[in-house]
């Protein structure tokens, strides 16, 4: 049986997180989560929202997993470009709910995603240096890219659990709602970019992912391409179609 569900709420896809007690990682739950993802976009959603259905969001990794080595992916190459691809490279926005704790992994897992909205209970933090092991699925680099080079080191170096209004403080995540209202407005936010134009969006993100990773120069690169892509797409017709004729803001997008 899974321990990482997909439903889909009209164009969103919900992949939640069901492994007690606390979403542990090891190589057969990550590729839970990549094949939920790879389901979703097959499912022809054009949004995807990333939950737990446990007490906390993803508390790290399964540590006897990856102490006896039977964690592959933090010896291959192959399997963590994989799961960086999957998880950033997908073609629609990806959005985290988090609450409880995401810590080690699970603040990695939520850094994968495009946007992150946090409960304003929820804790987080690169914990991986109390267990004496380098953080292995790529948060100290995606902290130095949100928060930059200084407060990375001091998030990995010290190993602390910090509140979400320090990560929202430090622009590492988006958002922090109220615990109660955390469900409905990561919702709202994932329902509000599924109804957009999803391969402009999707250009978007390329472009950001690139100057992120590459700079400002490598995107500036690829965007005339993205938008040769962009301007052939019926949402482009119907979104300058609508604001023509009826104002900003008007335009209703399916997504092709």
């Amino acid at each position: 049986m899974s321990s990482v569900n997909l439903s889909i709420d009209g164009a969103v896809g919900v992949v939640s997180m069901a492994k007690p007690p606390h979403n542990l990682l090891d190589d057969v739950f990550i590729n839970e989560i990549i094949e939920a993802y790879r389901r979703a976009v097959e499912s022809n959603c054009r949004a995807i929202l990333l939950r737990s259905e446990m007490r906390h969001f993803c508390a790290g990794a399964e540590v006897r997993a990856f102490h006896d080595g039977s964690a592959s992916i933090q010896h291959s190459e192959s399997a963590m470009n994989e799961f960086l691809d999957v998880m950033e490279n997908t073609p629609v926005p990806t959005i985290a709910a988090v609450h409880g704790g995401a810590l080690g992994g699970g603040l990695e897992l939520a850094l994968t995603c495009d946007m992150v909205i946090a409960a304003d209970t929820a804790y987080m933090g690169q914990v991986e240096v109390a267990a004496g092991v380098l953080p292995l699925l790529g948060g100290t680099q995606r902290l130095v890219q949100r928060a930059g080079v200084v407060r990375a080191k001091e998030i990995a170096m010290v190993g602390r659990r910090f509140r979400a209004e320090i990560f929202e403080r430090w622009g590492i995540i988006n958002h922090v709602v109220p615990e109660t209202d955390l469900a409905q407005a990561a919702m709202s936010l994932a329902r509000q970019l599924a109804s957009g134009p999803t391969l402009v969006l999707r250009g978007i993100k390329r472009q950001a992912n690139a100057a992120a990773r590459e700079g400002i120069a490598a995107a500036d690169r690829i965007q005339v391409e993205i938008n040769r892509d962009i301007w052939a797409t019926k949402d482009r017709t119907r979104g300058i179609e609508a604001f023509l004729t009826t104002g900003p803001g008007t335009g209703i997008f399916e997504g092709d």
